[in-house]
C-alpha cells in the first residue's frame, strides 16, 4: 500500500483549520482530494467519510464530557439522517456510473460548497448583530461571547420535531452523496431552528448526531461506494494531529478571521467543482475580495458599529436595571466575528 506523504500534509493543515473553527472537514477535505491530488470525486467522498468516522467519536465524546450536548435533539436528528446517509450513498450510485457519477458528485459537492460558505456568512452577520445589541449570554446572544467557557448549562428549548427530523433528512442526504455538511450545514440549520442554544452547545449537539450519521454513510460507502484504503490512511495520518493542534490554538485565534478565510476557501473549492477556469476564478475571487469588505462596512453603518472594527464604539447594556451605556472597543480578535 503507497502512503502518500503530501496528502498527509495536506489533510493535516485542513485538519487544523477543523480544529480552530468546528467547521469545513468534508467541505475543505473532499475538494482538496479532488483538485490536488487527481482523486475521482466518488473515492475521495468514500475515502474521506471513513477517515471521519474515526475522527467523529472523539469530539463527540469530550462533549458529552462537558454537558454541552442536547440529546433530545440528537435523537430527532439521528432519526432522519442516519436512514437518509445511507440513502444519499445508494442515490449517487443509482445516478450513473463512471464519468456520469463523478460529474453528479462533484457538481453536489459545489452546491453544498456554496451553501457552506453562506452557512458561515450567516454565522458572522449574527455576532455582529449580537455585539450591536449589546446581547449577553443571559439576553439572548446568538453566537459565542468571545471567552466564554464551554461548558455551560443548556437552556430549555422545545423541542421542534418534524422540522429537526428533515433538517436531519436533508443533511443526511448532502453527507451521504458529497461527505459535506454534517459540520456546517446542519449546525447553521440548527441556529436558524434554535436560537436559544449557546454557540458551543450547537457545535456539541451537531457533533454528536454527526457521529452515527458519518458512520452510516461510512458503511455505505464502504459497501456500495469507491473506499481507497490508501487515501484514509494518509488523511487520519495527517489528521489526527491536526486538529488536536487546531484545538489547542482556537482560544487563541480570531475565530471570526479564521470563518472568513475558510469561506473564501470554500467559495474558491466550489467554483472549481463547477468547472470554472482558473482566470475566471481569479477573477470571481478578487471581485469578492474588493466587494465583501464594502458591503460589511455598510452593514455594520447600519447596525450602529462603526465601518472599521479596532474603532471605538457605543455598547449598549441591555438589562432590567437603567444603566448608562458603556463605552467599548472592538479589537481586531472580536470584532472578526
Amino acid at each position: 500500500m503507497h502512503f502518500d506523504y503530501v496528502m498527509a500534509i495536506g489533510s493535516f493543515l485542513v485538519a487544523v483549520v477543523v480544529g480552530l473553527t468546528g467547521m469545513g472537514g468534508g467541505a475543505l477535505m473532499t475538494p482538496m482530494l479532488v483538485t490536488f491530488f487527481g482523486v475521482p470525486p466518488l473515492a475521495a467522498v468514500s475515502s474521506d467519510l471513513v477517515a471521519a468516522a474515526v475522527m467523529k467519536p472523539v469530539g463527540g465524546f469530550v462533549h458529552l464530557r462537558r454537558g454541552t450536548v442536547d440529546l433530545r435533539l440528537v435523537g430527532w436528528l439521528c432519526a432522519g439522517s442516519v436512514p437518509a446517509a445511507f440513502c444519499g450513498v445508494l442515490l449517487a450510485r443509482a445516478l450513473g456510473t463512471g464519468e456520469d457519477v463523478q460529474g453528479v458528485i462533484q457538481a453536489a459537492l459545489g452546491v453544498a460548497l456554496l451553501i457552506a460558505a453562506a452557512g458561515l456568512a450567516v454565522r458572522g452577520y449574527l455576532a455582529m448583530r449580537d455585539r450591536a445589541e449589546g446581547r449577553t449570554s443571559e439576553t439572548g446572544r446568538r453566537t459565542a461571547t468571545p471567552g466564554e467557557p464551554a461548558a455551560t448549562g443548556l437552556p430549555k428549548v422545545t423541542v421542534r420535531r418534524l422540522p429537526t427530523v428533515l433538517v436531519g433528512v436533508v443533511g443526511g442526504l448532502v453527507v451521504g452523496m458529497t461527505s459535506v455538511g454534517s459540520g456546517s450545514l446542519i449546525i447553521v440549520a440548527l441556529l436558524a431552528l434554535y436560537p436559544a442554544l449557546k454557540a458551543n452547545q450547537l457545535v456539541g449537539t451537531d457533533l454528536v448526531q454527526a457521529v452515527p450519521l458519518v458512520m452510516s454513510a461510512a458503511l455505505g460507502h464502504v459497501l456500495f461506494g469507491d473506499f481507497q484504503l490508501s487515501v484514509t490512511v494518509a488523511l487520519l495520518a495527517g489528521s489526527v494531529p491536526g486538529v488536536y493542534l487546531g484545538s489547542r490554538i482556537s482560544s487563541r485565534a480570531p475565530g471570526g478571521l479564521v470563518r472568513r478565510i475558510l469561506a473564501f476557501v470554500l467559495l474558491a473549492s466550489a467554483l472549481k467543482m463547477f468547472g470554472v477556469g482558473n482566470t475566471a476564478t481569479v477573477w470571481v475571487l478578487l471581485g469578492v475580495l474588493l466587494a465583501a469588505p464594502a458591503v460589511w462596512a455598510l452593514l455594520r453603518i447600519r447596525h450602529g458599529l462603526p465601518a472599521i472594527p479596532w474603532r471605538r464604539v457605543h455598547v449598549p447594556v441591555r438589562n432590567d436595571s437603567p444603566e448608562t451605556p458603556k463605552m467599548g472597543h472592538e479589537t481586531s480578535g472580536s470584532a472578526a466575528n
